[in-house]
């Protein structure tokens, strides 16, 4: 059990480093590096050997990477692990200060994706992303990311003296009451822009260099371990970072095999994957076309590759709530540390069918793991993933897969040790297929 404790802790680390998708990213290049990844630029020529490892980057916030298998690549083609990278939270507004009242200072946000508003209030929350600094040339800014690193935001619930009813359920206005906390009005408040001066004070760059930024709040305290016999994973962004970390870590683990495995990290899933380095765009179709080519090979030998090729998507799926059970299937309801899950929707708005999610049974079968499987109750609406829009593109076969969790899409979700264990034996036996 100490060893799962540790694997899992792994993970809860690598989250807490990793507070927006730039940072994830920069968390996973570190890793790729240090198992002898090298890194491929679009804007120059790919130069690729067999077995070698490779990873490209795209906006500094999605990442492939991929090792180059042994065998023919027309013939082995690709084994692809899909994720993403960003979670639902607040997106910082340019110009974010708002005093009100001459009291206090607070910071203008909008929500991005889709958060339980109701779980970011009264948390100590902190602030990171990306800082672009004037450079000399105009096209190319020069970035940074940013991590605050201490507890500087809060988003105060009303008394429930001035609000009697809260408990019987209140609406909160996404401009008006979940504008975060920074400061008291103060001197050094009115000598200028407090929080873009704290920002070039962390990067020590000046003030007026700064352009732009893609900031983010965050939950400031750290996930953990937790449960009467350790058995849970408590922790923010556990979609899709859980299943970010699993595909990283199989592909690092795995060993050189036929095929060609390929683990890619989307950004932008929460917010409909249209954007170039989300999922819904040409991205990881462009990085496989160039791995055919810089093997010497020709664009029909790129599609016999993709002819022979396979997809697992991976995001997180419900677990059944020991509060609302009737929210969950009648028959099928999947629990926590119960080991992954195939994730099935008739709307198609998950890629498993008859076949894909016999491939993946197959696999958690050969890697002597359990395997659950998940649908939405006939009469609610689910989610999707990245797997309708990368398989459509790339008209591979896939499969919708994860692990189950509770209050999802929570500033703190709940998931299960066992689970994070069986995932990542489940990746890394696809890896050696």
């Amino acid at each position: 059990m100490k060893r799962k404790i540790k694997a899992a802790n792994e993970l809860i680390d690598f989250i807490y480093e990793s507070p927006t998708s730039f940072h994830a990213v920069s968390g996973i290049r570190k890793i790729l590096e240090e198992n002898g990844f090298s890194e491929l630029r679009d804007r120059e020529r790919w130069e690729i050997v067999k077995g070698g490892k490779y990873f490209t980057v795209k906006n500094g916030s999605a990442i492939t990477a991929f090792v180059s298998g042994k065998g023919e690549l027309r013939e082995a083609g690709f084994r692809i692990i899909g994720a993403h990278t960003d979670s639902p939270g607040f997106r910082i507004k340019p110009s974010p200060e708002i005093k009100a009242e001459g009291a206090y200072v607070k910071l203008n946000t909008e929500v991005y994706g889709g958060p339980i508003l109701n779980t970011w209030m009264d948390r100590p929350l902190s602030a990171a992303g990306r800082v672009t600094v004037e450079s000399d040339d105009v096209l190319k800014p020069e970035e940074y990311l940013v991590n605050f690193r201490k507890p500087i935001l809060v988003i105060p619930n009303l008394a429930i003296h001035m609000n009697r009813d809260v408990n019987k359920g209140i609406e909160l206005n996404r401009q008006k009451h979940t504008l975060p906390l920074l400061a008291t009005v103060s001197e050094k408040l009115e000598e200028g822009n407090c929080f873009i001066r704290a920002i070039a004070e962390e990067l020590d760059v000046p003030q007026e260099k700064i352009l732009d930024f893609d900031l983010f709040l965050y939950e400031y305290e750290k996930g953990c371990v937790m449960g009467m016999f350790d058995e849970f994973i408590s922790s923010g962004r556990l979609d899709d970072l859980m299943m970010v970390h699993a595909g990283i870590k199989a592909l690092t683990e795995s060993g050189d095999q036929e095929a060609t495995k390929v683990m890619v990290c989307f950004d932008n899933e929460e917010v409909g994957n249209n954007t170039k380095q989300g999922a819904d765009s040409s991205m990881l179709a462009t990085v496989l076309e160039r791995i055919t080519i810089a093997m010497g090979l020709s664009r029909e030998d790129y599609f016999r590759a993709l002819s022979g090729s396979f997809l697992i998507s991976c995001d997180l799926g419900h677990a059944l709530h020991p509060n609302y059970t009737e929210k969950s299937d009648p028959v099928i309801k999947p629990v926590i540390n119960k080991g992954p899950i195939i994730k099935i929707s008739a709307s198609q708005s998950y890629t498993s069918d008859a076949v894909s999610g016999a491939v993946f049974e197959g696999i958690c079968r050969k890697a002597g793991i359990p395997v659950q499987k998940f649908v939405n109750r006939s009469d609610e609406r689910g989610g999707s993933t990245i797997g309708p829009v990368t398989s459509s593109i790339l008209n591979i076969p896939s499969v919708d897969v994860g692990t189950a969790v509770l209050a999802m899409h929570s500033v703190r979700e709940l998931a299960g040790v066992e689970d994070y264990i069986s995932i990542v034996k489940a990746f890394t036996e696809y890896y050696k297929s």
